[in-house]
């Protein structure tokens, strides 16, 4: 009596730890990726059904003999036309990019007709800071990109991979969408999660290159696309906006330490931009807070600044090369996957 006790312990055991292993793996490793069919919607998607809809109303009787199969295939063909128009539009500026004039590439500066980047590395607080001055002619060129060109969960590459795939000058770590449930994805016009998240602070950038910080239960995401959004970033928080300081001493991520790698986006003046990344937890550098970030963003004249994701991702990629010391422990100098990044191309 007292071995079958025992056994069946030891069973429950066993069972409770693989349970908790297979959670841990499908939560953090195993990769989900999800059909374009289902999660993709753009702002041409809703202007095309609000313009068949006109259509219909205009021949009558027709409209009103549609079935769901139509409507089910009309959105599929919606969506293959988006994609053939993406596709259209990226071809288009690889053409562009080939007929521009390199007048400078070097380790630290970039400049052609559209585009011209300027690298500087600065000590602030103990700490290493990579800058990236950007200006562009056009906000076509300011682009996000998912890891392997997919969107799903535990979907990752690192950042470098996910820029030279994507032909990048200059690329820094994204929002790691992949990480969370909920939060909206809307990437380069592409809306792949409408599910708003509790007290979620993003950054909407608009098809003119302006910036705009908004708050997801104060707006849908189709919403934003139909305003014209083309990339929104949902990590956070918003470190200056109007020029001004807006977090506090005490403000933080989650659970993170107050000095850490970080990782922020801003925007100067119209279509001049700057990437920063802050290396830490390593005796050079000992990483920034939140307020330090925003300080020193706020230093360089940035109006609207923008916090994503930190720590171990925090990585810059510059004509080929990956400029800080990307570190999860400090130990080892590396890169860790992410789910997407920011980045200039044509």
């Amino acid at each position: 009596m007292k071995n079958k006790k025992s056994m069946w312990v030891i069973s429950y055991v066993l069972f409770l730890i693989a349970f908790t292993v297979y959670i841990a793996l499908d939560t953090f490793v195993i990769e989900k990726v999800y059909s374009s069919a289902q999660t993709k919607i753009s702002e041409k998607l809703i202007t095309t059904d609000e313009t068949s809809q006109e259509q219909s109303a205009n021949q009558g009787n027709e409209a009103i003999e549609s079935t769901d199969n139509t409507q089910s295939s009309e959105n599929t063909q919606e969506v293959e036309s988006q994609e053939n128009a993406q596709t259209s539009e990226n071809t288009e500026n690889t053409q562009n990019s080939a007929t521009n004039t390199i007048k400078t590439s070097t380790d630290t500066e970039y400049e052609d007709d559209n585009i011209k980047i300027n690298l500087s590395t600065q000590n602030y607080n103990d700490t290493v800071v990579y800058v990236a001055d950007v200006k562009l002619s056009s906000a076509d060129y300011l682009k996000t990109a998912l890891a392997q060109n997919l969107y799903g969960r535990n979907v990752t590459a690192k950042t470098s991979e996910i820029a030279e795939e994507n032909s990048a000058i200059l690329a820094v770590n994204g929002d790691y969408y992949g990480a969370q449930e909920r939060g909206y994805v809307i990437k380069n016009g592409v809306l792949y999660r409408d599910t708003a998240k509790e007290n979620q602070e993003d950054l909407a950038i608009y098809a003119d290159g302006r910036f705009e910080i908004i708050r997801e239960d104060e707006i849908t995401a189709k919403e934003l696309l139909q305003k014209g959004v083309v990339n929104l970033l949902s990590f956070g928080p918003a470190l200056v906006q109007d020029g001004e300081i807006s977090v506090s001493t005490q403000d933080e991520v989650g659970r993170a330490k107050a000095s850490n790698p970080r990782t922020a986006i801003a925007v100067i003046d119209k279509l001049h931009y700057v990437f920063i990344v802050a290396d830490g937890r390593t005796e050079e550098s000992r990483g920034l807070s939140l307020y330090e970030l925003a300080q020193f963003a706020q230093s360089l004249g940035a109006k609207t600044v923008y916090n994503l994701d930190g720590g171990g991702s925090s990585t810059m990629y510059f004509n080929g090369n990956i400029i800080n010391k990307p570190t999860t422990n400090g130990n080892n100098i590396r890169e860790r996957s992410v789910s997407d990044i920011v980045y200039i191309a044509y």
